[in-house]
């Protein structure tokens, strides 16, 4: 017998990256089209109204332009694997705001009441800090794991923010609501950046808790209840979504904090029992809320009949109750809407008075681009959550998978409270329509979000690093016999 020693296979060393491609390119492409519409549109308003193209044009292009562009390259040096799609639909949004705020600006009817007039350029400022916030996002969260250790001073952080609008001399009333707080000539409302905090909080407690509350204890009319100290932060978190509707009356954060927690609740625990026992606890708070405070109440009936409210807003009335007629006149703007709209700047949202190029923009939207171009729009949103409920399942840790799933998750329910309000399915809230309406809080707040969204994807689709060479193969030797 004799042996053959064969050159050895060395596989380890020839195996590579595994996982997707970068998609770089394909962000690229769509940021060109997310450009261009915004754009298209800017001409179309200026011919509708002027019959030319407006002057602003070529400086709104370059501006846009320039700002999605610092966004991609960002994203290209320092999330190179992220979601291709967030980016550009974020862009696309932001730059149909812009263009429909400037439509606004041009009415004479809002200029006299000071709702219109260079607000377009001033979100295009809040545009530029909301890029630059999620640049900062992307730069020095180089992993999103980093969060889990603020759990708890991210839960400080949040209750302070949404004290701050209580504090005396600080926090103002504006229509009802206090939500908003001024430094000098600049006013915040500190919720928008509060939902983010908050989400971090949440995504940190019920990556620890999770088995607990998830583990049943007792069945209390059908539905199965963890054990009391395991409840008590969600008793917590309810009285704290109560108390801000109280102090604040601000509908819409209540019902958009205590919504995202029990998605998250019912993402790490994967009870329903979760969501019926959230929708009665919150059924139940807006009920005893709304039974004593006139602002809940004034809208609550605004909802179940505007056109009453339509009608009592044209009446000397004693009542003491500020009626309204803006929710009948955003009805009546998407029914004189149609299908395909009566066309960009050819509507009558001057009609919605103070609050069109901000709560009321939707309606803009729905009258001007009609059914189809509104559903356009909300499919937009759509696909945001949607991508954003990708990168949770693909998220390879637990703290990345609840981030991701309830950041998506209280940007879909905000879009919910805001276009049901506006449509008359729900009662109003006084949110703002994320990207679309004018405010600094909102566009700054939330490109802070879609920065966090695409720090997550970036480290879920980022290859798996190639295996170490085995030094032991290389004396690897393969004997077969003669």
């Amino acid at each position: 017998m004799s042996s053959t020693t064969n050159s050895p296979t060395h596989h380890t060393s020839t195996i590579g990256a595994i996982g997707a491609p970068s998609r770089r390119n394909t962000e690229l492409a769509l940021l060109v089209f997310a450009v261009l519409i915004p754009v298209f549109a800017y001409a179309n308003v200026g011919l509708a109204i002027d019959d030319q193209v407006p002057s602003g044009l070529l400086s709104y292009g370059l501006g846009i332009g320039l700002l999605a562009g610092v966004a991609h390259l960002v994203v290209r040096k320092f999330a190179p694997y992220a979601d291709p799609l967030l980016l550009p639909l974020a862009t696309l949004l932001n730059g149909l705001g812009l263009v429909c705020i400037w439509r606004l600006d041009q009415s004479k009817a809002l200029q006299q009441i000071h709702v219109a007039g260079g607000k377009a350029t001033n979100q295009l400022m809040y545009t530029a800090m909301g890029i630059a916030l999620f640049v900062a996002v992307l730069y020095f969260l180089k992993d999103h794991r980093t969060l889990q250790r603020y759990t708890y001073i991210s839960m400080v952080c949040a209750l302070i923010l949404l004290l701050l609008p209580l504090v005396p001399g600080l926090g103002t009333n504006v229509f009802g609501a206090k939500i908003w707080i001024h430094v000098g000539s600049f006013s915040i409302q500190p919720g928008e950046f509060a939902k983010i905090v908050l989400t971090i909080f949440f995504a940190g407690y019920l990556m620890v808790k999770r088995d607990a509350l998830a583990l049943a204890s007792r069945r209390v009319m059908g539905l199965y209840l963890p054990r009391g100290r395991d409840l008590g932060p969600i008793l917590v978190v309810w009285a704290m979504s109560i108390l801000i509707l109280v102090f604040e009356t601000d509908l819409g954060t209540s019902l958009l904090f205590f919504g995202m927690f029990v998605i998250m609740l019912y993402v790490a625990t994967e009870r329903t029992s979760w969501i019926v026992f959230g929708l009665l606890m919150s059924a139940v708070g807006a009920v005893g809320v709304a039974s004593f405070e006139p602002h809940i109440q004034t809208r609550v009936q605004a909802w179940l009949n505007p056109m009453r409210e339509y009608k009592l807003s044209r009446m000397v009335t004693h009542d003491g109750i500020a009626h309204s007629d803006q929710l009948q006149q955003a009805l009546w703007a998407f029914g004189s809407g149609g299908t395909l709209g009566t066309g960009w700047g050819q509507g009558h949202s001057e009609l919605i008075k103070f609050a069109a190029n901000s709560d009321f923009i939707l309606a803009t939207f729905g009258e001007e681009l009609g059914l189809a171009g509104l559903m356009a729009i909300l499919l937009i949103y759509g696909l945001i959550a949607e991508r954003g409920v990708r990168t949770a399942l693909a998220a390879r840790d637990p703290f990345g998978k609840l981030l991701a799933i309830g950041l998506s998750g209280a940007f879909a329910l905000q879009v919910f409270v805001v276009a049901g309000g506006v449509m008359g399915l729900i009662p109003l809230t006084g949110m703002t329509m994320p990207f679309l309406a004018y405010g600094g809080s909102s566009v700054i707040a939330n490109w802070a979000l879609i920065g966090v969204l695409i720090r997550i994807s970036d480290t879920a689709r980022r290859p798996a690093p190639a295996p170490a060479a085995n030094p032991d193969a290389e004396m690897t030797q393969v004997v077969r016999p003669s």
